[in-house]
């Protein structure tokens, strides 16, 4: 790859391209099961299994999974939280060469049989409390195998439940029953290729169908060594034997399959499992370890952890030594937070359609505050005409911006035209609007379906955000786009008041004029108890928006 303007602001350990190694996904499983076999692979809520005994885990359900005669190219579902037989389930299905299909656990019935229907899976691993989904899902789609877990059947110290003790239905099967018939861990051996399709991850589905990113072995492995690579000037300070990564993102979600999961296992790193994150629950967990070596996570969690009133006892600083923020732009002020606390902490930028791998900002090297940073190795980018999707913007213009490298995903699953559409001669068109400065460094606008056009104004959610989140009372902030008879859109602002703190509709709007354009002041501000997310935790724009368009029609008579 020729040389670009934010190549010298890598770190020194860092190269321009990324040469991906030609494994398999479960190599990563296989490193750490020969180098530290006693080592903790996972923590989960007071139980160990080690590396050696994970391995063995997956291998035995890889050849459960094939005895219930799921080859190379099946699609497997995986509808789990964050608990052991996830990881398990995951390294079984890809050592098969199948393609793991990831659900939402609190998807409804509905919303899975569309998805179930865009991928015809020939399994899923499920969980008892959705046992009543399932069935309403089996109503009208034909799944061949149904294995039924349960979230504590790892867990030392609870008496593991059975296929007779759930009722499980005669032909569906019981995930530990499953393991117990195959005793011995033998390998598959699945000849796999580095551009066979490894996982489909689909999109946040927040327009229409949600699209189905294909990633390939290649996609996973070169993601997963790169985030490896770009940390590795903290990472590298912590003996192998002492790393650990918490997991509180949930594992069907790509930045936690990548920072995560596979991360741990290509860092002989012991993956702390948070079943889900709620806060308190989450500091307390939290409070029981020395040191976090790696902490990934999405904004509106670091806003809540760091402002949590168990954060100063914790002293985050000491027992954090890398923080991560993805999933979402990260307001300026929360990050000055951070940095105050003593975090080694970046932001980064990625998408489903990017194995959650893209732009980041350099761990030891210059960090300019609100940029995601500069593009990955091996990643080329453009900025291209908001309009047109094809004129390269100049230098300091916004414009949307196209990616092209290593991690872009093969295909949308089964769609052709939005593949077509959206991957143009390698180069994946994001939706999103930057800005790069004369280093090369990327400053995210927003994105191009979220703009606001009031009276002939081009306004960028994200500045208004950045703003409402200064205020000392604001804990979370959103503004949007609602109809509005004569500018066509007027801003509105929701906002999450910290506990104890008061405010009213004018001290938010006067806040605002201190900092705002007139045209990009919020004209109406809801104050909410919370506000929507996502299953990773990213505040729903769409949601509230769409929201307000229908009542504004409802309104309206129309």
């Amino acid at each position: 790859m020729e040389n670009r303007s934010w190549h010298q602001h890598y770190d020194y350990h860092v190269n321009t391209d990324l040469r991906v190694p030609r494994i398999p996904i479960q190599h990563f499983l296989d490193i750490p099961a020969n180098l530290y076999p006693d080592k903790a692979a996972i923590h989960f809520l007071g139980t160990q299994i080690s590396f050696w005994e994970l391995r063995e885990f997956s291998l035995r359900m890889a050849n459960a999974l094939k005895s219930l005669g799921i080859e190379k190219g099946d699609r497997i579902g995986i509808h789990l939280i964050n608990i052991p037989q996830y990881v398990m389930t995951y390294y079984a299905a890809v050592s098969l060469g199948a393609i793991v299909v990831n659900f939402n656990p609190i998807y409804t019935a509905d919303e899975l049989k569309s998805l179930i229907k865009q991928t015809d899976i020939t399994a899923i691993i499920t969980m008892d409390i959705a046992m009543d989904v399932i069935k309403e899902v089996l109503s009208e789609v034909n799944i061949p195998n149904v294995i039924v877990t349960s979230a504590f059947d790892f867990k030392d110290g609870v008496n593991p439940t059975t296929a007779q003790s759930l009722g499980l239905e005669k032909e569906w099967h019981h995930f530990s029953e499953l393991l117990e018939n195959f005793p011995q861990p033998d390998p598959v051996n699945i000849t796999i290729s580095s551009e066979d399709p490894a996982l489909i991850q689909f999109t946040g589905g927040t327009t229409g169908l949600p699209k189905g990113a294909v990633l390939t072995h290649r996609n996973v492995v070169g993601s997963v060594i790169s985030s490896s690579l770009w940390g590795e000037s903290i990472t590298r300070l912590v003996m192998p034997e002492n790393r650990s990564v918490m997991c509180a993102l949930p594992l069907f979600h790509v930045y936690a399959n990548i920072l995560c999961m596979n991360w741990a296992m290509y860092n002989c790193a012991t993956l702390i499992l948070v079943p889900r994150f709620e806060i308190n629950k989450f500091m307390e967990i939290l409070a029981g370890y020395e040191k976090i070596t790696f902490l990934p996570a999405v904004p509106t969690m670091i806003n809540a952890i760091i402002n949590h009133p168990r954060a100063k006892e914790i002293q985050l600083g000491k027992k954090i030594d890398m923080l991560n923020s993805g999933g979402g732009p990260i307001p300026v002020d929360l990050i000055t937070q951070v940095k105050k606390l003593g975090i080694t902490c970046s932001e980064g930028w990625g998408m489903s359609e990017t194995t959650s791998i893209g732009i980041a900002n350099p761990v030891l090297g210059l960090k300019k505050l609100g940029s995601i940073g500069i593009p990955a190795p091996g990643m080329d980018i453009k900025l291209v005409d908001i309009d047109t999707g094809e004129q390269e913007v100049p230098q300091g213009e916004p414009g949307e911006l196209l990616v092209k490298g290593p991690y872009v995903m093969k295909e949308y699953w089964n769609n052709p035209e939005k593949t077509k559409a959206e991957l143009k001669d390698g180069w994946l068109s994001t939706g999103d609007i930057v800005t790069m400065d004369e280093d090369g460094y990327l400053f995210i606008v927003d994105r191009k379906k979220d703009m606001i056009i009031a009276g002939g104004y081009n306004i960028y959610p994200r500045d208004i955000d950045e703003v409402l989140y200064k205020h000392p009372g604001v804990l979370e902030a959103i503004s949007v786009g609602v109809p509005h008879e004569y500018r066509g859109e007027t801003v509105k602002a929701f906002v999450v008041l910290k506990e104890g703190e008061a405010a009213d509709e004018n001290e938010i709007i006067d806040f605002c004029k201190k900092s705002l354009a007139a045209y990009k002041v919020p004209k109406i501000v809801e104050f909410c108890s919370e506000l929507p997310k996502s299953g990773v935790g990213k505040i729903l724009r769409k949601v509230l928006r769409d929201r307000e368009i229908a009542q504004f029609n409802k309104d309206k008579g129309t």
